[in-house]
């Protein structure tokens, strides 16, 4: 049956608090010395605004969380489950136990680390997962110059609730900022850029591929074929499976593909054409480095293994990794599925439920969308 949606929740029980306090932000010793008085942050309230959204929807989420006031104490307040998977030991969490959680949930097989703070939380989840982690943050802050946040609570409980329900909503990078509290403190405004996150965000047509308000199929193809060719790594080997949209990447590679079987590429070159499995499994054998698969959703069902490619065995699919599996579909073809997750049928029920969760899939030139994967049995 398909997951639901796995939440991973961090919540800084000091964030916002010195917004009242006239203190331009939250970070350092005052605002924990104020905290240890007695005064509060604003993070729980505004967690559970957003938290309060899915609570009628409990069959579709998943959360698992940190425990006390940096997600547990929310979680039972918003009337959902969670597994708490740690806590922190001292009076008050600072930046190493966020730090420490948000690695600890990614471990934990969450499909999105969903935070509440300001910047210098979403600094901390940056440090902790790196930019190619899904990852939402809360507004709850003082300092918001980073655009890795909804715009509000609502927006972001909104927003679970869409990715839940099998909507498009794409992934895109977003950056972490954060101002120099001393510094504006004596009037001086100094942002710094930290890096990205990669945040998910309402799922749209790219205007290139708009035509008469509708995606045009080959130009998104296209699109999506650039930035695939553009993002090879010419020491990786990969194998690409069947299909119109993987046909367009060997083009633009300037190779011929086989439109209905699986060739081997390394450094833009057909190492082998229309392979069987025993054949691939030799080529992944041999690799010099990492092999990935690149593969499109088959058939009117939405099938991305087990349908028309059945040369990806679980060998193969082991053997290269499920980590290294390139997802490739154009938003017309996920939007026809009105919500369904993609499919998998690869024979091994142990290693469907492996590939199953929310995956990243590219649906155009450096645009993204993190949906549904099932098993064949929903």
């Amino acid at each position: 049956m398909s997951a639901p949606l796995h939440i991973g929740l961090l919540i800084n029980p000091l964030a916002g608090l010195g917004g009242s306090l006239a203190m331009k932000g939250s970070d350092g010793d005052t605002a924990r010395e104020v905290a240890l008085k007695g005064g509060t942050g604003r993070s729980q309230e505004r967690a559970l605004r957003a938290l309060r959204i899915l609570a009628d929807n409990k069959d579709l989420v998943q959360v698992s969380c940190w425990g006390g006031a940096m997600g547990a104490e929310a979680v039972e307040q918003a009337g959902l489950v969670a597994a708490a998977i740690g806590t922190y030991d001292c009076e008050l969490p600072g930046p190493e136990d966020s730090r420490r959680a948000a690695r600890a949930l990614a471990e934990a097989g969450v499909d999105l680390l969903v935070f509440v703070g300001g910047d210098g939380t979403a600094r901390d989840i940056h440090d902790a997962v790196g930019s190619d982690f899904p990852a939402l943050g809360i507004p709850a802050g003082v300092k918001m110059q980073s655009g890795v946040f909804a715009i509000s609570p609502e927006a972001a409980g909104e927003l679970l609730l869409q990715l839940a329900r099998g909507g498009l909503v794409g992934l895109h990078p977003r950056e972490v900022r954060d101002i120099d509290e001393d510094a504006l403190r004596r009037g001086e405004v100094k942002s710094r850029f930290y890096g990205d996150l990669l945040v998910p965000s309402e799922g749209r047509f790219l205007q290139s591929t708009k035509v008469g308000g509708r995606e045009d199929p080959e130009l998104a193809a296209a699109d999506i074929a650039a930035w695939v060719a553009e993002t090879m790594d010419s020491k990786r080997t990969y194998l690409l499976g069947p299909g119109t949209t993987t046909a367009a990447i060997a083009g633009e590679i300037g190779v011929e593909g086989t439109l209905l079987g699986v060739d081997v590429i390394r450094d833009r070159q057909v190492i082998a054409a229309d392979v069987s499995e025993s054949e691939l499994l030799a080529a992944i054998t041999g690799a010099p480095g990492t092999v990935s698969i690149v593969v499109t959703a088959t058939g009117a069902q939405g099938f991305l293994f087990g349908r028309g490619n059945q040369q990806f065995s679980p060998a193969v699919i082991r053997g290269a990794g499920v980590d290294n599996i390139v997802i490739v579909a154009t938003k017309s073809k996920i939007s026809s599925l009105e919500g369904r997750p993609l499919l998998v049928d690869t024979n091994d029920p142990s290693l469907d439920r492996e590939l199953g969760g929310y995956r990243e899939i590219i649906t155009g030139y450096e645009d993204r969308l993190l949906y549904r994967i099932s098993d064949a049995l929903e």
